[in-house]
């Protein structure tokens, strides 16, 4: 894989037809070490959020050893990839047949569910095993996270003691595990999820052996700027300490979007300028899926080729290459007034469901791929990136801006 200092030298070297997904293998291994290091307990990457082997090698090289699978061409991956790797079945909705690959060809052990019946498929179709490490996955509010995960998946309070109890008689180790929400805003959704499973211990009598306060951390965005991760980390461990569980407890995360998004950027190119609407060659069915379905506001910097760019950044929409018109990102992206056909973007922070959300819908695809050396256009792990102060843009567009000589 060709590697260059930044986007701007690749552009100026390569004028790509097709975008390209730029690595930054560093930014990942930093966010990595972070969460080793701050998160009291045991680290799971969040496969489904990038599963790139390049990605994947990054997470394993900077230490993880265990990781949070949803399907079996999941399992398979990590399995292949990674032998000595520890992975739980966090999917709690499983086809019986998977659960079968899954604990007699693959070696897993964790298991998730939020119901009775799935508690029955998996006793069931492990022929009645004696090493089943179960967490029954509960419902908590996601009101403080760009995109609400507790309607599809979680057991209720109310019912989550009698599911607990039945599952403690089938499993060599039980736990519980809760989702806050992606792109959580709030370090306190942590707190009151955790503090739920103190109510729950109490109320049940269940001993428990691990508690996983599952995903959600969040990544920065120009116009989604969340608190630092070490109040994130703080609130864990206090309301952990809080817990009335034993010191051979474990403690799970289950991050994705924070260990990846900085680590990719996408370079892509404009066809057509419309107004204040720019058409480029990817769009919401290739990497910026988060951008077109969820609204979320990516971190752009302009590249020309040839000739100088205007100082006056205005806002622009995008529309991918697709015929679909939902293959739409309205923004609002701040670029200089006069881009054009021909010019290159760089939109950072598409690490995290870029790569994996990618499709083929309409025969637009590309794996074209390069590494890149320089830093992420912003940064949840140090110094944020700003944008150029003397340049005329909104207070929270973080916009930088880089013209090829």
């Amino acid at each position: 894989m060709e590697k260059f200092p930044s986007a701007r030298a690749l552009a100026n070297t390569l004028a790509p037809n097709n975008p390209v997904t730029c690595l930054r293998p560093h930014a990942v291994r930093r966010a990595v070490r972070f969460f080793l290091d701050q998160f009291p307990g045991d680290i799971l990457y969040a496969v489904k959020t990038n599963p790139r082997p390049e990605v994947l090698d990054e997470v394993y090289g900077a230490g993880v050893r265990h990781f949070d699978v949803a399907s079996v061409a999941e399992i398979d991956l990590i399995a292949g990839r990674f032998p000595d790797a520890r992975m739980s079945y966090m999917n709690p909705v499983k086809n019986r047949d998977a659960i079968r690959l899954a604990y007699f060809q693959y070696g897993v052990r964790d298991f998730v569910l939020d119901s009775h019946e799935e508690l029955v498929k998996i006793v069931e179709s492990t022929d009645n095993a004696k090493d089943l490490n179960l967490l029954v996955r509960l419902a908590v509010p996601n009101h403080h996270s760009e995109l609400e995960l507790s309607s599809k998946y979680g057991v209720s309070q109310a019912d989550a003691p009698d599911l607990l109890i039945a599952a403690r008689r089938v499993a060599t180790r039980l736990g519980v595990c809760f989702h806050v929400g992606s792109q959580c805003m709030q370090p306190t959704a942590y707190g009151t999820a955790i503090h739920m499973v103190r109510d729950l211990i109490h109320k049940s009598g269940i001993i428990l052996d691990i508690v996983d306060v599952g995903g959600g951390f969040p990544s920065v965005y120009p116009d989604m700027t969340p608190p630092p991760l070490a109040d994130y980390m703080r609130e864990i461990r206090a309301a952990v300490d809080s817990l009335p569980v034993t010191d051979t407890c474990e403690i799970w995360a289950e991050p994705g979007r924070a260990l990846v998004a900085e680590g990719s950027s996408t370079l892509v190119r404009v066809e057509m300028r419309r107004g204040d609407t720019l058409y480029i060659n990817d769009g919401t069915y290739g990497s910026l899926f988060d951008a077109g379905v969820l609204n979320f506001v990516f971190p752009v910097q302009a590249i020309r080729a040839e000739g100088e760019m205007g100082e006056d950044l205005i806002p622009f929409a995008f529309y991918g290459p697709t015929c679909d018109s939902l293959d739409h990102m309205k923004g609002p992206f701040y670029l200089p007034a006069d881009m054009r056909e021909g010019d290159f973007i760089e939109i950072g922070q598409t690490g995290a469901y870029g790569c994996a959300m990618r499709t083929k819908f309409n025969g637009f695809h590309s794996d074209e791929m390069a590494i890149l050396s320089d830093e992420p256009m912003l940064t949840a792990y140090g110094k944020r990136a700003v944008a150029d102060r003397s340049r005329k843009s909104p207070a929270n567009a973080t916009v930088l801006m880089e013209k090829i000589k």
